[in-house]
């Protein structure tokens, strides 16, 4: 299995005697899904998943990572192409873990959350469909890095595989990360997880901020203020850490193009904001945002690090809390941030519990065992890997 796009696969034609609805997955260069039914599936989702919003995806597969390009497991209703019933976009085993097995990762650039897209009517068979659609592709084990461990598409899965036969699926990786779901007093809520004192002394702060010009939040919502935000955006991003180390998103030409056509495509549906801290018209920090279906993501965050005796960052997420917590349309959002992170987890007390599921998808097959055992192999030799690398780097800083 290439990582390569390929062609249009038709992978499974399931009838009536196995589903209750004629149903067929297709395997589809993420570039060539149709928009519409894409588009529709995505806001009636079970669980939303903006990362898998075709404005996100076709940009993301088309120019960032150097375009390198990804399918998709789509599922649609009866023989052609109409109501889409789930949607994943998928690369091969190599591409994604550099390990020869078969077996399909859901995986596209800048994405850390996989849950599919289902259709709520249709949840269990929608679920179904991508299992058996990957057996069709030759794969033994489907992988979902950072999927959602609890809800309704977590249980979809677990009842496909049920209906099959298969064993559940197993879990790799599981961890905790912060989450905003309050519908109490926001200011409240902000006392509760940084602390009274804290939040004093960000207080504080943010008059010392203002002893130095005129202060203001504002929020980029529609495509001709998010172009120019987005670029403000990028700027700032490298004039710091990320920009020295070369990962931030405008190092590269293709993921610079891949975030402007992202924010313009959601953006005009209502799908992307960017939120700015300015000083004097200056933009000291900046945060993209992912919404749709009630829900949010905080997809990126970059501050001016020379503004560092202020806290941007932490003074722009707390704006941006109190502004979530104003939208009616927003019940929950996602940090996306890593397990424990020093920021985002004083201010954000609810948990989204995600990890890497892993999914066979036949039933009793040693193959697919064999291939978790190994994903699982792996990943223990890269954390130890990385744990020595920290360990040997803290000695030479004490011998310095």
């Amino acid at each position: 299995m290439s990582g390569r796009a390929m062609a249009p696969q038709l992978l499974t034609r399931a009838g009536a005697r196995r589903h209750s609805h004629a149903q067929h997955v297709l395997r589809l260069p993420v570039a060539q899904v149709p928009r519409a039914p894409w588009e529709a599936l995505g806001g009636r989702s079970l669980e939303p998943n903006g990362f898998f919003d075709p404005g996100f995806a076709q940009a993301a597969s088309r120019h960032a990572w150097n375009g390198r390009g990804n399918d998709a497991l789509v599922a649609f209703d009866g023989a052609g192409q109409g109501r889409m019933l789930a949607f994943l976009p998928v690369v091969s085993a190599w591409a994604a873990l550099r390990l020869p097995v078969p077996a399909l990762v859901a995986r596209q650039p800048y994405t850390v959350l996989s849950s599919p897209l289902l259709d709520p009517e249709r949840a269990v068979e929608a679920a179904g469909a991508l299992i058996d659609g990957a057996a069709g592709a030759g794969a033994h084990l489907l992988v979902l890095p950072f999927a959602r461990l609890q809800g309704p598409t977590a249980d979809a899965i677990a009842e496909a595989l049920a209906r099959r036969g298969i064993a559940p699926a197993e879990v790799d990786n599981a961890h905790e990360r912060a989450a905003y779901a309050s519908t109490g007093d926001v200011e409240s809520y902000l006392r509760g997880g940084m602390g009274a004192k804290r939040l004093k002394e960000m207080r504080r702060l943010r008059h010392r901020l203002e002893d130095e010009g005129a202060v203001a939040f504002t929020v980029a919502d529609r495509p001709d203020t998010i172009a120019p935000a987005v670029q403000r955006f990028l700027a700032l991003e490298a004039s710091g850490w990320k920009g020295k180390q070369g990962t931030g998103l405008a190092q590269a030409q293709g993921d610079a193009r891949f975030v402007e056509l992202a924010a313009l495509d959601m953006g005009a549906r209502g799908g992307f904001e960017v939120a700015e801290l300015q000083l004097n018209g200056r933009t000291i920090a900046a945060g993209l945002v992912l919404k749709g279906a009630g829900q949010a993501l905080f997809f990126k965050i970059a501050y001016d690090e020379s503004m560092g005796r202020v806290s941007p960052g932490v003074q722009l997420t707390l704006e941006m809390t109190r502004r979530f917590a104003e939208d009616p349309e927003i019940s929950f959002v996602d940090s996306t941030a890593a397990a424990g992170h020093p920021m985002i987890d004083h201010i954000w007390r609810e948990r989204l519990a995600v990890g890497d599921l892993l999914i066979p998808t036949r039933a009793g097959d040693p193959v697919a065992a064999a291939i978790v055992r190994l994903i699982k192999a792996r990943r223990r030799a890269r954390e130890q890997a990385k744990s020595l690398l920290l360990s040997l780097r803290n000695r030479k800083e004490k011998r310095l």
